[in-house]
């Protein structure tokens, strides 16, 4: 009788492999290091030998370029049936009809009742459908080199605005150091929206009408702190073009004391620095007594024109399925989307304190971004790169640049209105 239950079994398991024999998926990530690409492989490894027959081709885009190489891609129809969605290209290619809605697979998943609140608030960003899966959040606090301060004699991480200035003046003051490691080139602009909204002490981006906020006063404020920053050599001169690579290296070897990150950076900076030598609190507060880090997430997204969508959904299960997540967030750095995850001892670092201080605090209000906005990937990527290079190099003046911020953001922001109604 056992004999015979299992020849049927393997002939039933025969009969199942041919929907599989020789299919390709392909897999893109868009925010690439060496180590996330590693732990990637690693995960559709496993996959791949739980699926024989399945072969998953992974095309890994530098993140400086992956929004111009990643629409070119689409253009020409090269489109894979798994890409890794960052928060502000969600909009874009949701809006588009380009993405598969995730509802009905999450409706019969295992472990959608296992995901906190806000993985799947943020996973359903656009049309309250859930056109990506997130695999962790990404929010701002501050490093700094405890060295460098007591060098310095700076007493501790800045609480304010004030203090954050006057501590990178102090800094800056040591030969060949400086005291704030700025993000000039692709994926400044949080930097910038941070400064903006503290100074303002508000984070609203638009008002009632759609009109932007970006030119008024507060906001004009911040941005004027971090040109100011550059033009007083409170930052390296060639940070005008540094991008996640060079900000975090230039923290961690001791080039600047101050360095505005997610827990993305603690990897590489734990592994560059001693314990003992930086710390990880807070952002700073502004005017209003309040501070806007921004918090961002990165998703799993599947493509509606995908030939193979319950095999796509399967390889984002198991990415993001608990064992999987877990595993790609410790070596993102990236907070959890699991209940469960919070209690895990990687997160019981003391490094991580900095970050769940802020979620506490309730003069901390995290900014999210109007990712809705279809514009705003281009915006992100592009305008803002490109015209935040031009007021720190003097050839814009920051009322010039939140001018243009607030002429852009205005016109998607009427558009999206328009199209609500």
């Amino acid at each position: 009788m056992f004999k015979k239950l299992l020849l049927a079994a393997t002939a039933s398991l025969v009969l199942a492999l041919p929907a599989y024999a020789d299919t390709t998926l392909k897999l893109t990530e868009v925010i690439t290091s060496p180590e996330r690409t590693q732990t990637l492989k690693e995960i559709v490894k496993k996959f791949e030998e739980a699926n024989p027959g399945v072969k998953v081709e992974i095309t890994s885009l530098p993140w400086g370029q992956a929004f111009e190489k990643f629409a070119t891609m689409v253009s020409a129809g090269d489109t894979p049936d798994v890409v890794e969605m960052p928060d502000r290209w969600q909009s874009l290619y949701a809006n588009n009809g380009m993405l598969e809605s995730l509802e009905p697979y999450l409706a019969k998943w295992e472990h959608t009742k296992d995901l906190n609140d806000r993985a799947l608030q943020m996973g359903r960003y656009v049309n309250n459908t859930a056109y990506a899966l997130p695999y962790g959040f990404y929010l701002r606090a501050m490093f700094y080199n405890k060295k460098l301060f007591k060098q310095a004699g700076v007493d501790g991480p800045p609480k304010t605005m004030d203090e954050f200035v006057e501590a990178a003046k102090k800094v800056s003051a040591i030969p060949g150091k400086f005291g704030y490691c700025l993000r000039g080139g692709p994926g400044g602009l949080n930097g910038w929206m941070m400064m903006g909204a503290n100074m303002a002490g508000d984070g609203t981006f638009f008002k009632p009408d759609g009109t932007s906020t970006m030119a008024e006063p507060g906001w004009v404020k911040g941005i004027t702190v971090l040109v100011d920053l550059y033009k007083n050599g409170y930052a390296p001169k060639d940070s005008v073009n540094w991008g996640f690579n060079e900000i975090v290296t230039g923290f961690y070897s001791g080039t600047c004391a101050m360095l505005d990150q997610d827990p993305d950076a603690l990897i590489a900076v734990a592994d560059k620095m001693g314990k003992d030598d930086y710390d990880v609190a807070p952002m700073p507060k502004g005017a209003a007594g309040k501070t806007f880090p921004t918090i961002g997430y990165a998703s799993w997204s599947m493509f509606a024109n995908s030939e193979n969508k319950e095999l796509a959904w399967k390889l984002i299960t198991a990415l993001d399925g608990p064992d999987g997540n877990i595993a790609w967030n410790k070596r993102t750095g990236a907070l959890p989307i699991y209940k469960s995850a919070e209690k895990d001892p990687f997160y019981a670092d003391p490094k991580f304190k900095g970050w769940f201080d802020e979620l506490r605090d309730p003069d901390v209000s995290p900014l999210v971004m109007p990712t809705y906005l279809e514009e705003f990937a281009f915006f992100a990527d592009s305008i803002a790169v490109k015209t935040t290079q031009q007021a720190l190099l003097g050839q814009l003046t920051p009322e010039q640049l939140a001018e243009q911020w607030a002429d852009y953001l205005t016109k998607a922001q009427k558009n999206f209105l328009a199209k609500k109604k």
